[in-house]
């Protein structure tokens, strides 16, 4: 069954039981430093709602998520963090997570991702991952950019189904048989990049469907996202847009709008490890 966020409040069950928001912020290139944008944005999308914040090692910008929080005023464990692993191994995980709550100054995650499967021995750290859960530093374990190869293998070497696989989704990048096959695993579909990057939101088409339904370009493709039943996090740094962002709850996309949005051709905005070769 597809759950549909119907508002900020909208959670969805993990296969080990958690809450997990179906909404929230991303942090991806918002820029790090002390009252810079990204703690700004944090803090300023807490005060308006949001309950859940993504970010990642690689982003740099960790100290200013767990900063944004605190000025936000909203207490800890109301807030539902997500963060990455980027170096792959049993050492670097342990190294990386710590690293990662020291940054956000907090004593646990809430998901915690491995960002990519070509980045070093997955088992490897998948294993640390699960050893981190037991010792409760890790709320929900999952993955991101896998593939159904990569998904496979995880299954095969009998660990832990990840609780979700957070990859790009948006109309240009649909992966319908991936998206099945995680649902079929009870595997939470994540995605990011709902507006795609790349200048999708001047696309002709697009913007006449979104002037039709009185609504912003960045509205209808989030909204696209939040039909479909999937978790999604769009990124801003700009106030504006973030409120405008959430306000995508009390209207729909007609059915024949969905079907123009999903037969656009795909293709990834960007870097696309879902495609690369397992490495164990």
């Amino acid at each position: 069954m597809v759950t549909v966020a119907t508002s900020f409040s909208s959670t969805i069950k993990l296969n080990n039981g958690m809450e997990m928001p179906l909404f929230g912020l991303g942090v991806f290139r918002s820029e790090a430093g002390q009252s810079g944008p990204a703690e700004r944005a944090v803090a300023c999308a807490l005060q308006n709602g949001y309950r859940m914040v993504d970010t990642a090692t690689i982003y740099g910008n960790q100290a200013d998520v767990g900063a944004g929080i605190k000025k936000s005023g909203i207490k800890r464990e109301e807030v539902f963090i997500v963060t990455k692993l980027w170096k792959n191994g049993y050492e670097t995980c342990r190294d990386e997570l710590n690293n990662s709550l020291e940054q956000l100054d907090c004593d646990y995650v809430d998901l915690y991702l491995i960002h990519s499967p070509s980045n070093g021995p997955v088992l490897e750290a998948y294993k640390a991952m699960v050893e981190f859960q037991q010792k409760g530093l890790i709320r929900s374990i999952g993955v991101s950019n896998f593939g159904i190869h990569h998904l496979e293998e995880i299954r095969k070497a009998g660990m832990p189904t990840p609780a979700v696989n957070q990859i790009e989704l948006n109309p240009w990048m649909r992966r319908s048989d991936l998206v099945q096959y995680c649902k079929d695993h009870g595997i939470a579909v994540m995605g990011y990049s709902p507006l795609y990057r790349g200048g999708k939101t001047s696309d002709a088409i697009v913007t006449e469907m979104a002037k039709s339904l009185n609504k912003t370009v960045g509205q209808l493709l989030i909204r696209y996202s939040v039909q479909k039943g999937y978790i999604t996090i769009p990124k801003s740094t700009n106030p504006k847009h973030i409120v405008e962002n959430a306000d995508v709850f009390d209207w729909v996309i007609p059915e024949e709008l969905m079907k123009k949005l999903e037969s656009f051709p795909e293709k990834p905005s960007g870097w696309d490890p879902v495609v690369s070769p397992w490495k164990g």
